[in-house]
């Protein structure tokens, strides 16, 4: 981990020399340390004095990521291709923001290029399987349901309306009850994240967190955040701020984002390599997850 006086070291290089390749370092470590405004304006000033370099360009997206400007990280992500076709960090960094997006089939074109460069990369390789996974189903899905009108037919329902036959549209089946311990996979990009739902107690609702080992940590993680938005909320009426709405920050083992729900708590965490923006749209899609489940009952 970067240490403050490496930062400060970097920061006196850069000062004597403005046009050191040293900003892509002291970028980086600043955005690690989630200096997001420091380190975005090292960045576009490394950018401005060296255009032509993709690691520039690179460094600069992650951090705009970060600060969930993905317009522009697209931007430059798709700039860092241009200018080194085949730049690993750059099709991995685009891939996983489109795959965010719900563009899978985009994001699957550059995973796959990414995976081809570093095939030992398991963050790509989990979400093309997550990818490859749903497509799959979804394809089998349309092939399986029948029609409303075959369903109108063989139930001796109702006549169907004429337009609605005429597509040939599928039966709006109720969707099947979900064990809670799984209530997030839909929305996690590979096995390497979680998401836990907890009541106010620090008792998981919903969700998983697994260890390296594979054992399901949550009662764990639960207890040591029992209380938490609780605390956050005093802190947060002690300095007339209002109510907290989200924190996020890396620890050492992992980046984590969490949202007050409910009376409890959200959480969801990833490996220290995920943008703190991509890791807060997770929590957005958990959040949404988590109030549809709780309003359906199921």
């Amino acid at each position: 981990m970067m240490e403050a006086d490496d930062i400060r070291l970097m920061s006196e290089m850069l000062a004597a020399d403005p046009t050191s390749l040293v900003f892509l370092q002291l970028g980086e470590a600043l955005r690690r340390k989630a200096q997001l405004d420091l380190a975005w304006r090292v960045a576009t000033r490394g950018v401005e004095r060296h255009p032509g370099r993709a690691d520039a360009r690179d460094l600069l997206a992650r951090i705009a990521a970060d600060r969930s400007d993905f317009l522009r990280a697209r931007a430059e992500w798709e700039q860092a291709l241009a200018l080194s076709p085949g730049h690993p960090a750059a099709q991995k960094g685009l891939g996983f923001l489109l795959f965010a997006q719900g563009e899978t089939g985009e994001a699957e074109r550059f995973l796959a290029a990414a995976a081809a460069t570093d095939p030992s990369d398991a963050s790509i390789t989990a979400a093309l399987e997550k990818i490859r996974a749903a497509r799959a189903s979804a394809e089998a899905s349309v092939q399986d349901r029948p029609t409303l009108a075959m369903h109108a037919r063989n139930s001796g329902g109702g006549r169907v309306p004429r337009t609605t036959q005429a597509l040939g549209m599928p039966v709006p089946f109720a969707p099947l009850a979900v064990d809670p311990r799984d209530l997030f996979v839909e929305v996690l990009p590979d096995r390497s994240h979680a998401a836990l739902l907890l009541d106010s107690d620090g008792l998981v609702v919903a969700g998983r967190y697994l260890g390296d080992d594979g054992l399901d940590l949550g009662e764990a993680v639960g207890a040591q955040l029992s209380g938490v938005s609780d605390e956050a909320a005093r802190a947060m009426r002690h300095l007339g701020l209002g109510a907290w709405r989200q924190i996020s920050f890396e620890a050492q083992a992992a980046s984590v984002a969490m949202a007050p729900h409910a009376n409890g708590l959200l959480l969801v965490a990833a490996p220290r390599s995920v943008p703190l923006g991509f890791l807060r749209r997770i929590l957005d899609r958990a959040r949404e997850r988590a109030r549809k489940w709780m309003e359906s009952g199921t």
